[in-house]
């Protein structure tokens, strides 16, 4: 490899972003029970509607029921902005590998504090 190579490819390198550092925008967050909301690969930026009052989050290319005790509105240092601050944080799973159905646990969805006014909305 000429060095000309191995410069390109370490400036490559040292421009991704690392998943660990990209995560840390969770890592503080915690459940109303005080358990970490991540385990720095189950939390992302996430688009959210309410429907009738309802929050629903857009998680793996479907819209999710969250709990209303698993809201927490706030800002979040280092969100980005592309969700207009939603964020969630949560496992899925598979009940039968057979069929395409995914069930979304929520552990914590995270919104910005001005979202909390439009729950109340119809």
């Amino acid at each position: 490899m000429s060095l000309r190579s191995a410069l390109m490819a370490a400036v490559l390198v040292i421009n991704l972003p690392l998943p660990a550092l990209a995560h840390d925008i969770y890592s503080h967050l915690r459940d109303e029970e005080g358990a970490s909301c991540c385990d720095d690969q189950d939390c992302r930026p996430a688009f959210y509607r309410f429907i009738s009052g309802d929050l629903q989050m857009f998680v793996d290319g479907q819209w999710v029921d969250v709990p209303s005790e698993r809201i927490q509105y706030r800002g979040l240092p280092g969100d980005t902005g592309e969700t207009a601050g939603g964020h969630w944080c949560g496992s899925f799973y598979q009940p039968d590998v057979s069929s395409r159905s995914i069930l979304h646990m929520t552990k914590c969805a995270i919104l910005p504090p001005q979202a909390a006014s439009a729950q109340d909305r119809p």
